[in-house]
């Protein structure tokens, strides 16, 4: 079992730049793909971005590709979401997760982190 905590949100106002940290803890010796997720109420969630457990490959959201930057630092058990430019619409609640090299699905989350920007 692994166990996911996110930090770093808060309210931004538009154009600032934050980094999101999500830490793991439990069976942190296993393989495990990280992703960056964001909902916002009544919407479906949108994976924004994703990196392997070896850090050699990451995905983006067209949404966010060019802006946002992930990266982890495995000898710390943790993962990062660098967000520059941030707008508006970046606003909701972000999400780690964590999946088992070689699957595709995420099974465990953590609990979100409330990201604001203001206009």
């Amino acid at each position: 079992q692994v166990q996911l905590v996110e930090s770093g949100g808060g309210l931004v106002q538009a154009g600032a730049s934050v980094r999101l940290s999500c830490a793991a803890s439990g069976r942190t010796s296993s393989r495990y793909g990280m992703g960056w997720f964001r909902q916002v109420p009544g919407k479906e969630r949108e994976r924004v971005a994703a990196i392997t457990w070896t850090g050699g490959t990451t995905y983006y959201a067209d949404s966010v590709k060019g802006r946002f930057t992930i990266s982890r630092d495995n000898a710390k058990n943790t993962v990062y979401l660098l967000m520059n430019s941030l707008q508006p619409e970046d606003t909701a609640v972000y999400y780690c997760a964590a999946r088992v090299a070689g699957s595709i699905e995420y099974v465990y989350w953590g609990q979100g982190t409330q990201v604001t920007v203001s206009s």
